[in-house]
């Protein structure tokens, strides 16, 4: 459930515009919304509507011109390009719906690339992401490549590789989106357990409204606003 004591994210008045030279485009037009640690949000709405963009923002993927963003207390404003990095490999897990799993590593190898990256010792990678892969129901895969596993065992793949460095906040863009409906609704089962056992926090962008249940809060995107919040009955 939600815990309103402690704030993941805090964004104030957020507005990104993209500039091409010729046209500008207010993609964000005073975005403010505060995510709690433990909860899982939903961000809806139209193809267009700013979703992405918005987590991008927030993930310091992009920049912006106004307003504040905070997460986890940390200023993006104030940031370089380099402790972004760093802070988005120890502190964001993502989980995309194109998987962006790399199709000569196996599926351990997928999984492990978050800690490897970051300077992990290979065999105490390889051991932490065997554990994560039993987690999610992949044991004796480990050794598979992405091309030989099915759609939902791929974004099990990336689900494990989303969580194996333990991130305090997961991003999922649209993780149910490639499935058929047996296979996104044991997507989200997982992800939730998974949330819930290790108390992290997750934004999902998505268009499946088959999935809402999952959901803690939902909020509604519409011309690069946030229309309404509600909270989700369970």
């Amino acid at each position: 459930m939600t815990n309103k004591m402690e704030t993941i994210l805090h964004c104030h008045d957020i507005v990104k515009i993209y500039d091409d030279g010729e046209l500008k485009v207010k993609v964000l037009q005073g975005i403010t919304l505060d995510v709690y640690k433990g909860e899982l949000l939903m961000l809806v709405g139209p193809s267009g509507c700013g979703k992405t963009t918005f987590v991008s923002v927030v993930t310091g993927l992009l920049g912006f011109e106004a307003g504040e963003c905070k997460v986890l207390g940390r200023d993006l404003s104030k940031m370089s390009d380099e402790e972004k990095t760093t802070f988005r490999g120890k502190e964001i897990g993502f989980v995309f719906q194109a998987f962006n799993l790399i199709p000569a590593l196996s599926a351990i190898e997928n999984i492990a690339l978050p800690l490897t990256i970051f300077g992990t010792d290979k065999k105490e990678a390889l051991s932490r992401s065997l554990k994560i892969l039993k987690a999610v129901g992949l044991e004796g895969k480990e050794n598979f490549l992405p091309g030989n596993l099915s759609g939902g065992q791929q974004q099990k793949v990336a689900i494990a590789r989303a969580l194996v460095h333990n991130p305090t906040l997961v991003i999922c863009d649209e993780p149910t989106s490639s499935l058929d409906h047996k296979s996104g609704q044991m997507v989200m089962e997982l992800l939730t357990k998974l949330i819930k056992e290790k108390n992290m926090t997750m934004i999902v962008v998505t268009h499946d409204n088959r999935i809402y249940k999952y959901a803690d809060r939902i909020a509604y995107m519409e011309d690069g606003k946030i229309k309404k919040i509600e909270e989700v009955s369970k």
